[in-house]
């Protein structure tokens, strides 16, 4: 490690007999601690979204020691989560591959003096790292934007009004699909905002940022509330625009202080305390540093409970979030998917519409999928396919019904005559989106299905189907040909039907990703 400043990985504390030669699967990394390197007995959740060994988070809370991951960030041992899933996961595979399945938690005397040891290393490595920093240069920094934040935008917009400013989605040709959406609707930026796929930073600029962030993370914790509130305010309109100044002030020591404004009992504090984190959100290399600093379980509360603003805001928020591959589990976990599905019926169309992709989003993950299933999420979302939430809520469909769980909950709540309901009621000018996302969703539900078919008779759709078949896309027709024959299929002749041959293959998908590739 000397000499190059790197955080490294803990696994060296933890020792255990050499593996026999018969296991030589490698277990996935989310099976693993991160501090122990160990597959892990009784996994649980944290606060800012990791996952460890319950006895290591036992002890770290014990001794009040918080350890540097390897990625640099510091976990929050606040709240612990057991993650069943994954604990059925790493049996499941041990039972697969012929691996050990860890049969205790390891030995508490055994990890608390492991723990101490890594104490005692944090500390002389800090002192190191402050040595080294004194002498270092820094180097010219670039970060790179997620392509799809990258699609300017046009003069041409749909408005729609929040209590403080305009919240703009653009409505031209060269708008990406819902799918490819990025930006919540309770946001909305300046034409002055930079558009560049690249920011780069020099030592001036650091210098700068680092000195305006230490005095933001000072002034939103005064016991001034007026203090307060004029920074959180000045907080958010700098990041509603300065790019390089989400970048550099999203720092654990800033989040820490707007956590503590998202709490406040002041309605001023907490709404712009929320948008200013919807801001510091849409750069992609701020989302998993947000959820890892502990944000989303008070974010979570002001959006099921917080003032009208602040949960337009809070749903923002949660969308934006949940964009982030790595962050999608953490976030059902820590119950973002309950008020989430209640928000939908909100007045507000912002807190609706950001709601639904923030649905679509977290149930792109099984784990989220057999969550939502659950919580009779299926109940809720058919309905709303005949209101303005259409596009979103069959998104959030297709996801469910690419799922064993999912398929048979919308079988079971006819979820086909809903879909060709809709179908029906749709004209061939309507959004060509939502036609073609509920065709889709109804091949998932036809593939190996016997219930399809006959709830799909009851309804009788065959017309439907040729009209669909008539006026729609390339991909929608190639659907619709495969549901057809599948309802043609004589009852008597099924079981010796080649289903496979049948279909080319096309039922190897297991989540919708809502792209013109098909499946």
């Amino acid at each position: 490690m000397v000499g190059n400043g790197k955080t490294r990985k803990w696994s060296f504390l933890f020792h255990k007999s050499p593996a026999p030669e018969k296991t030589k699967t490698k277990p996935l990394e989310e099976f693993i601690c991160p501090i122990s390197g160990l597959l892990m007995f009784e996994p649980v959740v944290v606060s800012s979204g990791q996952t460890f060994e319950n006895r290591l988070v036992e002890v770290c809370r014990k001794l009040n020691f918080v350890p540097v991951l390897a990625d640099g960030s510091k976990p929050d041992f606040s709240t612990v989560i057991p993650n069943l899933a994954l604990k059925r996961a790493i049996d499941n595979w041990c039972v697969s591959t012929g691996a050990d399945l860890p049969s205790a938690a390891p030995d508490y005397s055994f990890v608390e003096d492991s723990v101490r040891k890594l104490m005692h290393d944090s500390r002389f490595r800090v002192s190191e790292r402050d040595l080294l920093n004194g002498i270092a240069e820094k180097p010219q920094v670039i970060l790179t934007h997620a392509a799809t934040q990258l699609n300017p935008r046009s003069v041409h917009h749909s408005f729609y009004s929040s209590s403080s400013e305009e919240s703009v989605i653009a409505n031209v040709p060269d708008t990406p699909p819902l799918q490819l959406i990025t930006r919540p609707m309770c946001y909305s930026s300046s034409p002055s905002a930079s558009t560049s796929s690249e920011i780069v930073r020099d030592e001036t600029l650091d210098s700068h940022y680092t000195s305006e962030e230490q005095n933001f993370s000072t002034n939103l914790q005064s016991l001034d509330v007026f203090e307060q509130e004029q920074s959180v305010i000045l907080l958010r309109k700098l990041t509603r625009t300065d790019e390089e100044a989400r970048v550099s002030l999203c720092t654990p020591r800033l989040l820490l202080a707007l956590r503590e404004c998202l709490v406040s009992k002041y309605a001023a504090v907490q709404t712009n305390a929320v948008a200013a984190l919807v801001n510091l959100s849409l750069e992609k290399t701020n989302k998993l540093k947000i959820v890892r600093s502990g944000i989303v379980p008070p974010l979570i509360d002001v959006f099921k409970s917080g003032s009208h603003e602040s949960q337009e805001h809070a749903a923002g928020a949660l969308f934006s979030l949940s964009i982030e591959e790595k962050n999608k589990t953490a976030i059902g976990v820590l119950g973002a998917l309950p008020p989430l599905l209640h928000a939908l019926q909100s007045d507000s169309e912002l807190t609706r519409h950001d709601s639904a992709l923030a649905l679509y989003h977290l149930s792109l993950v099984q784990s989220n999928r057999v969550k939502l299933v659950k919580l009779n999420a299926v109940s809720t979302l058919l309905p709303l396919l005949e209101t303005g939430l259409a596009r979103q809520v069959v998104l959030v469909l297709c996801n469910l019904a690419a799922s064993n769980e999912g398929k048979s909950a919308l079988l079971d709540h006819n979820a086909v005559e809903c879909l060709f309901q809709k179908l029906r009621n749709e004209n061939v000018n309507s959004t060509e989106s939502t036609r073609e996302n509920c065709v889709v969703c109804l091949y998932l539900l036809s593939i190996g299905s016997m219930r399809f078919k006959g709830l799909a008779r009851a309804a009788r759709v065959t017309e439907v189907l040729r009209v669909v078949e008539e006026s729609g896309s390339e991909r929608v027709r190639e659907k619709t040909k495969r549901m057809m024959l599948i309802l043609r299929e004589r009852d008597d002749g099924e079981q010796g039907r080649d289903w496979e041959a049948l279909l080319e293959g096309g039922a190897s998908q297991t989540r919708y990703r809502g792209n013109s590739t098909g499946f």
